[in-house]
């Protein structure tokens, strides 16, 4: 079914076609698959996002199915406003129900990273929870995100990674690449949808090339931190 995503990452109507498909499946596999970890990893960088009282405007890009849009609505200040994007109606239809059932301030609209519909200095914070991989242009969507963040906003990214520690590494690939797609594909019916989503993990740029593209699109003082042995990374950058 995937055969054309080899050698390079999918088209935005693909990505599109293969979250639209997944979407009713996603929450349920993507908790089972992650042992719930994911679930920290975003409380963490929830910290980063919304840790001070002042309200904030923020854009949750890639947004999914709103797990991290209504994780950070929830610890917004008073006044504060939060909009996710993404480019599966699938996948925010899913969002837009659990949003209604959890009561927070969070709107969810269709938009498309590498051409963002915001001015110019419009957000307080830009974040970015497991999607930033399939970007189709990765230092575009990097430009877009600084654009609309105004003079010392933040952006912050959470991604999977490939661990560095061999022993690790080689477990992490063991799961990564043979059982994880059996167990997901086995439930969602799509065995080609979770074969592309760890080959899409290998393909990201290691942390160090992650983070000189970050500086070169125009962020500055940018870090990154290693979450359960390197699974995980998160990246902050100021504008």
């Amino acid at each position: 079914m995937l055969s054309f995503y080899k050698n390079k990452m999918a088209k935005k109507e693909n990505i599109r076609n293969l979250f639209d498909n997944i979407a009713p499946d996603y929450d349920r596999l993507n908790h089972i698959l992650s042992l719930n970890i994911d679930k920290i990893w975003r409380r963490k960088a929830v910290r980063e996002i919304a840790g001070i009282r002042e309200p904030l405007n923020v854009l949750d890009v890639a947004c999914g199915t709103g797990d991290f849009t209504i994780e950070i609505a929830g610890k917004l200040s008073e006044g504060s406003r939060i909009i996710g994007i993404d480019l599966s109606e699938g996948m925010m239809a899913v969002g837009r129900e659990k949003i209604s059932a959890s009561g927070v301030n969070a709107v969810l609209e269709y938009g498309d990273c590498e051409a963002l519909t915001y001015s110019d200095n419009t957000f307080d914070r830009v974040s970015v929870g497991f999607g930033v991989r399939n970007f189709e242009h990765l230092e575009t969507g990097l430009k877009e995100m600084c654009r609309v963040l105004k003079p010392e906003g933040k952006l912050v990214i959470l991604e999977l990674s490939v661990p560095s520690n061999p022993v690790i590494r080689w477990f992490y690939k063991l799961y990564f690449l043979n059982i994880l797609p059996a167990i997901g594909g086995f439930v969602s019916g799509n065995k080609g949808a979770y074969r592309y989503l760890p080959a899409s993990v290998l393909k990201f740029p290691a942390p160090d090339k992650f983070i000189s593209m970050m500086q070169d699109a125009g962020f500055r003082e940018v870090r990154h931190k290693a979450f359960t042995f390197g699974i995980c990374r998160m990246y902050v950058g100021i504008k």
